[in-house]
Order: structure tokens, then sequence, then C-alpha cells
């Protein structure tokens, strides 16, 4: 079987293998189990550079086929776009004209034009991982709402899985959830009931950007020390906000608390998870909420804003303590759930619910997808 994706991950070549970042190329190896062949069309990274978080592709047959990224910010970019765009509708027909399996990796620009060329292959068989928010109530870019048009219309899009992160009322047939995972059956860990009477762990692994409301989780601990509530907090991730973050712990003269360690290897960061009390991510929006599974997996309670498929994940708050984007009304959430929830009983029901989606199980969902 010949796989065709369709992705806007940019990807590299070194010594023989291609390239791309790492948790996108850890799933498609696991699809690429299942083919004989891949044709990948996705965007070819200028300077051609291997980053420590990427990953090569394990197939022994790849075609990359390269096209232009492109945007329409401003006026000269609607330009460049209007001659890219064609260019790009014309090498995703000529590669699914080629495939067995189409499958496209959206909201992106490569794959909204993708949608398109799909449209023309009925009698193909066909998948699409929406690996963004598919909440229909959710505040989103005009591209991304045409994307999710088009993969809805079961007239436009014909012999087509879309696998979406959570369960949403009242979709199209050809809407199916599907999780993602991170660890293995051979992973999994008893629960164990953890001391909420002392010091409180809390970790956040994230990318330290505006999204992630990483000063937010910051401000959160401040306040529950300042009600004499004895935290920790470990924060793994980097980005742009650093500077401004470790400014903030030094003014605030918060170092005593607050632990920024930057990037670590995800050994690291699963040993965090497995010995704090929660797993903390304010986030202004997600897909798949991967960091939040992650803790779930090892019985730490997760503390999201309901942004998403988060509301499910954390079964409505049984799960987990959901937040709203305010400093004042977060903390209050959180000392509630201090002074009033079963701590035990809600990271227990977590770690079940996570260790339902185990990288075993993720592979077997692909292989239905796949085989026919």
């Amino acid at each position: 079987m010949r796989l065709a994706i369709f992705t806007l991950v940019q990807h590299s070549f070194e010594d023989g293998h291609f390239y791309g970042y790492g948790p996108y190329v850890n799933e498609m190896n696991l699809w690429g189990r299942y083919v004989d062949e891949l044709i990948v069309v996705g965007i070819k990274k200028p300077n051609n550079e291997v980053d420590a978080i990427d990953t090569p592709y394990k197939n022994k047959k790849i075609t990359f086929v390269p096209v232009p990224n492109f945007n329409i910010l401003g006026l000269l970019d609607v330009f460049k776009t209007s001659f890219k765009v064609p260019y790009i509708f014309f090498k995703c027909i000529q590669v699914m004209r080629q495939a067995d399996h189409i499958h496209l990796r959206c909201p992106a620009n490569v794959s909204l034009v993708a949608c398109f060329a799909q449209i023309f292959f009925p009698y193909k068989k066909k998948s699409t991982k929406y690996a963004g928010n598919w909440d229909p109530n959710s505040k989103q870019p005009w591209s991304y709402r045409l994307q999710q048009a088009i993969l809805r219309n079961t007239f436009l899009t014909r012999n087509m899985q879309v696998l979406v992160y959570g369960e949403w009322p009242h979709e199209t047939s050809n809407i199916h959830p599907f999780i993602s995972a991170t660890y293995h059956e051979s992973e999994k860990v008893a629960f164990s009931p953890k001391n909420y009477s002392d010091t409180l762990h809390f970790v956040f692994a994230g990318a330290l950007v505006v999204g992630k409301r990483p000063l937010l989780t910051i401000q959160i601990m401040e306040a529950l020390d300042q009600k004499g509530i004895p935290v920790k907090l470990h924060l793994y991730g980097d980005g742009p906000l650093m500077p401004e973050l470790q400014a903030y712990l030094k003014s605030h003269k918060l170092e005593a608390i607050v632990n920024l360690y930057g990037n670590q290897d995800k050994s690291v960061v699963k040993a965090a998870l497995m010995e704090a009390h929660f797993n903390i991510l304010p986030s202004k929006s997600e897909g798949w909420p991967k960091a939040v599974a992650e803790g779930m997996f090892f019985g730490c309670i997760p503390i999201a804003t309901p942004v998403s498929c988060v509301g499910w994940m954390l079964g409505d708050g049984t799960r987990g303590i959901l937040i709203a984007p305010d400093l004042d009304a977060a903390v209050e959430a959180i000392v509630k759930a201090l002074e009033q929830a079963d701590l035990d009983a809600m990271a227990e029901a977590a770690l079940d619910w996570s260790q339902q989606y185990t990288f075993d199980r993720l592979e077997a969902d692909i292989a239905e997808v796949l085989i026919p």
C-alpha cells in the first residue's frame, strides 16, 4: 500500500533519512508500519538542519515532495500565495493519483489545499487527523473553519474518516474520536494515594509562549503561597517568555517555590509527573493537550482551562480541576478543591481514564483506519 501524507511539518534530510518534528513523526511511524511506501507532501526546512526535537521516519521507502509554505497576512503575501496555491494544488493532485490511501494532517495551509484536491478522488480511501481544536463553538481562524466545513461535508468529502480529539454531539457520520498517546501498556503504574497535607508539587510542561500562560501559572503558585498553602512548581519547557519569567521570579522573590528547568528529556518530565500532586496547564487553546493526558496517566491531578476537549478529558471536573483564565477565579477553584474534593478519588479517576489510551491502543486504532 502507498500512503500519501499532506502536512505542514517542516522536513530536513540527513544521512539518508528524512526528519521532522518528533511527536508528529513518531505517530507517522506507527502509520508507516502498515504500508509499503510513504509519499510525504510537506515543507522543506530552509537550512535543512535537524533540530534536537526532530525524529527520522523509519519507513524504508519514502518519497518527500516539497511544496512552498504560504500565508495571507499582507498584500505581498497574498500576491505570492496566488502563485503558490495552484502549484501546491497540482502537486496534491499528482500525489493523490499515485496513492492507495490519502491522509491529511489538519489544520494547516498545505492541508487546506489538499482538502480541495481530495474532492476529486471520491473513491479512494482517505483519512484526516485533525490535530487542532474541533469544538464547533470555539473561536478559530476562518481557514480552520473552512477545513472543518469541507471535512464535515459528506458530499464533498467521501470515503473519509475524520479523526478528531474528543467526542462532539451532532457531528456527521464521518467524524470519529481519536486519541493520541505517549506511553505504552508496559509503562502503566498502579494507583498510589499521595499526601496532600504537606507541600503540594505542581508540574507545568509546555512551551513558554503566551498561549500556554506560564506566567499565570506562576502567579497562581504565588497566590496559593500567600494564602499559606505550601506549594512547589516544577516548570519544564523553553521559549520566548523565559527571560520575562526569570525576571518575575527574581523581582517577586519566588525562586524558592518555582523551578525553571528549561527543556528536559522525556524521562525527566515523566519522573516529575509520577511524583507530583498536580499537573497544571491553563492554555488559551489546545488541540490534544498531551501534557495533561501524560500527567493523568500517573495519577497526577490535572488543572486546566476548559478549552477544546479538556472538559471531556477531565470528566467535567470529576477527573481534575477546571479553572477560568483569571487569577482570582483559578485560585478560588483550586482552594475549593483542596478543601472539599476527594483528591485521591479524583487522581485515581484521572489515571484510569488516561491509561485507556496507550501507544498500543493507538497503533490498533491506526491499523483499523488503514487496513480494509
